[in-house]
C-alpha cells in the first residue's frame, strides 16, 4: 500500500464535484475580502460603480472630449487633498487652504506685473507666501496651542479678505498663460492638456512614498495616533504638526496658480475658493482619511477625488442641476463612510489592524 509522503495531504483529501466548486467560491470571497481589508478598497468600489454608472447611462460619458473635461474636476482636489490628508493624519485640519488657493495666484500676478520678476521667480516666490501662511497655521497649533478648526478659519477669512483688498475685488489675467510650444512655461503649469494630471499622479504618488517609507510619515502616523506618547518617544511633535500645515498650504498655493494659469484669468471669488476647499477634504474622507487621526492614505484621497470628478462629470453630461451635485455629494460621502467603517472592521477582525 502506498503511503502519502509526510506533509502531503492524500489525494481523497483534495475535493471533488460539488465541493470543488464550493472551495473555488470560498477562495473568491477570501480574495475579496482581502481586496476591501485594503484602505483603499471602499472608495475603489465606490468609484467603479459610479464610473459604469454614467458609461452605462449616456453615451457621451466615455468620449475623449468627456475624459478630458473630467481632468479639471479632480486634478486639483487630488492634490490639494494630498497635502489635506497629512494634516487630518494629526487629528487636525487645514480650512484656510481655499484661502490660500485663492491668495497665492494674486501675489504671483504681483510679483511678475509689479515688481517685475520671471514667471519661475514669481511662482516660488508666491509658494513661499502661501508656504509661511502654514507655518503660520503650524506654529499657533502646536506652540500656541489653539484650536486648528479655529485657527485655520480666522486664517480663511483673513486671506479671502487680503485677497480681495490687494485685487480691488477685480479680475486680472495671469501670467504666462500663452502656450506657443512643448515646454512653455504655461503648458507645463496647468495649461496643458493633460499637465495638471501628470502633477496630481506625481504629487499623490511622491507623498504616499513618504507617508508609508519615510521618517516624516512614520511620525506624522505616530502623533495622529498617540501625540503624547510619541512626544515621549522623541518625536518632535511641533515640528511633525508644522510642516504637515507647510505642506499643506504650499500644495493649495501652487494648485491655485496652476488653476490660473488653465484659466488665463485670476478671479478674486471667495465663494468659489471655499467649495474646492470642501470638496479636497471630502476627497480626504471618502478616500479613507479618519477624522480623528492616526490613519489615512494619499492613494485613497486621490481616488477620492476621482470619484468626485467622475460624480461632478457625469452629472453635467446627464444635464442633472447642479443643486443636485452637493445632494449626491454628501450621500456619497455617508456611503463611501459606511464601507470604511465595515473595512476598519474587517481589517481588525483579519489582524491587519
Amino acid at each position: 500500500m502506498a503511503v502519502a509522503s509526510e506533509g502531503t495531504p492524500p489525494a481523497s483529501a483534495e475535493p471533488k464535484g460539488p465541493a470543488k466548486g464550493w472551495a473555488r467560491r470560498g477562495g473568491a470571497l477570501s480574495l475579496a475580502q482581502r481586496f476591501l481589508t485594503l484602505r483603499e478598497g471602499s472608495i475603489i468600489v465606490v468609484t467603479l460603480i459610479a464610473f459604469l454608472y454614467f458609461a452605462l447611462s449616456t453615451n457621451k460619458f466615455l468620449t475623449t472630449s468627456s475624459l478630458k473635461a473630467l481632468l479639471p474636476y479632480f486634478a486639483p482636489f487630488a492634490i490639494m487633498a494630498a497635502g489635506e490628508v497629512f494634516v487630518m493624519i494629526n487629528a487636525e485640519i487645514d480650512l484656510s487652504v481655499g484661502a490660500v488657493y485663492l491668495f497665492t495666484p494674486f501675489i504671483f500676478y504681483k510679483l511678475n506685473a509689479n515688481v517685475g520678476l520671471p514667471l519661475v521667480p514669481a511662482m516660488i516666490g508666491a509658494l513661499i507666501v502661501a508656504m509661511l501662511v502654514g507655518m503660520f497655521n503650524g506654529l499657533v497649533v502646536s506652540v500656541v496651542g489653539i484650536s486648528s478648526f479655529v485657527t485655520t478659519l480666522g486664517t480663511l477669512f483673513t486671506l479671502s479678505g487680503l485677497t480681495l483688498i490687494i485685487s480691488h475685488a477685480t479680475q486680472v489675467t495671469t501670467p504666462g498663460t500663452s502656450v506657443v510650444k512643448v515646454g512653455t512655461f504655461a503648458q507645463i503649469f496647468g495649461g496643458g492638456t493633460y499637465s495638471e494630471l501628470f502633477w496630481a499622479i506625481g504629487i499623490a504618488l511622491v507623498l504616499q512614498i513618504v507617508l508609508s517609507f519615510t521618517r516624516w510619515g512614520i511620525y506624522t502616523v505616530a502623533v495622529g495616533g498617540n501625540r503624547l506618547g510619541a512626544a515621549e518617544a522623541g518625536v518632535r511633535t511641533k515640528l511633525v504638526l508644522t510642516r504637515n500645515f507647510v505642506m499643506c498650504a504650499g500644495l493649495a498655493g501652487f494648485v491655485g496658480i496652476i488653476e490660473a494659469v488653465r484659466a488665463a484669468t485670476t478671479t478674486p471669488d471667495p465663494s468659489g475658493a471655499n467649495v474646492i476647499l470642501f470638496q479636497a477634504i471630502s476627497a480626504a474622507v471618502i478616500g479613507g482619511t479618519l477624522l480623528q487621526g492616526g490613519s489615512g492614505t494619499v492613494i485613497g484621497a486621490f481616488i477620492g477625488a476621482i470619484f468626485l470628478g467622475i460624480l461632478q462629470d457625469g452629472l453635467n453630461i446627464k444635464g442633472v442641476s447642479a443643486n443636485y451635485f452637493y445632494f449626491w455629494l454628501g450621500i456619497a460621502i455617508l456611503i463611501a463612510m459606511a464601507f470604511n467603517t465595515y473595512v476598519s472592521r474587517v481589517r481588525v477582525g483579519s489582524g491587519r489592524g
